[in-house]
């Protein structure tokens, strides 16, 4: 019932913040009353949901639809959060709200099996946890990539059409951008160094292409930040990077555990 509901709000949140900036005639987006608050509530019933499904019993369900529902909570709750705070992330809101709905429907229809025992203690949990936060932040840096890159076409071809009143300026976009990458990219070190301070066995683990593709990824990050500050990267060439850096996540987080999980079979 609760899952049902949570859809509902996150699919009325995403209409009110579209009429809003699409449909608005003074072009100034919606009020925060009213599609924040409404997301606030979905985020709150997917969060109870989450907790009875991942966290309530005696060992953490991580399973791959698990997993994918969590991240979608994370980077909703980001972008949401940070809308109340007047920064200019309403257009990422258009993207993360339906993600997290379709997170619910995904982990209520295939709610799957991957368990973490608690007694292993804190530091795979840590590890877990800054992994988790990472794709997410640098989820976000792509959606923020893809918005920069479409918007640098728009206005070089001179067809900027209504993402002029719907989009911030492109240093402020740019801006955005290199800001979520330095948080992603912090928190991805934290999750490579608890990796290897607390996986006993990375082969044994079944974690070897997954710590490999993490740490390429961490590589083209660390170039994004170092040709935006040494070099005074712009544009394409950081929405580029940063898509590049996001695929080799999506490919280590979520690529291997579909492989392992769905088609193997190992939980």
């Amino acid at each position: 019932m609760l899952s049902p509901l949570s859809i509902a709000f996150y699919l009325t949140a995403t209409g009110l913040l579209s009429g809003g900036l699409f449909f608005a005639k003074d072009n100034k987006g919606p009020q925060p009353r009213y599609w924040i608050a409404t997301a606030f509530a979905a985020l709150a019933l997917h969060g109870f949901l989450l907790h009875q499904s991942t966290f309530a019993g005696t060992d953490i369900n991580l399973g791959f639809f698990n997993a994918i529902s969590l991240s979608a909570w994370l980077i909703a709750l980001t972008v949401v959060s940070a809308s109340t705070l007047r920064q200019p992330l309403d257009n990422l809101a258009l993207f993360a709200l339906p993600m997290a709905a379709l997170g619910v429907l995904l982990s209520a229809l295939y709610p799957g099996l991957h368990l973490l025992p608690r007694e292993q203690g804190a530091g795979p949990e840590l590890h877990v946890a800054t992994s988790l936060f990472a794709y997410s932040i640098l989820t976000i840096a792509a959606l923020q990539s893809i918005l920069l890159a479409v918007q640098e076409h728009r206005l070089r071809h001179h067809h900027p059409g209504r993402l002029r009143h719907v989009l911030p300026p492109l240093q402020v976009q740019e801006s955005l951008l290199i800001q979520f990458v330095a948080i992603g990219f912090a928190l991805l070190s934290l999750s490579l160094l608890s990796g290897f301070m607390f996986l006993e066995d990375l082969f044994a683990q079944h974690l070897v292409h997954k710590t490999v593709l993490s740490a390429i990824a961490w590589l083209v990050f660390a170039a994004l930040l170092l040709g935006r500050w040494r070099f005074g990267w712009r544009g394409p060439r950081l929405a580029r990077w940063s898509l590049a850096g996001f695929a080799l996540l999506m490919l280590a987080y979520f690529g291997s555990k579909l492989v392992l999980e769905l088609l193997l079979e190992r939980i």
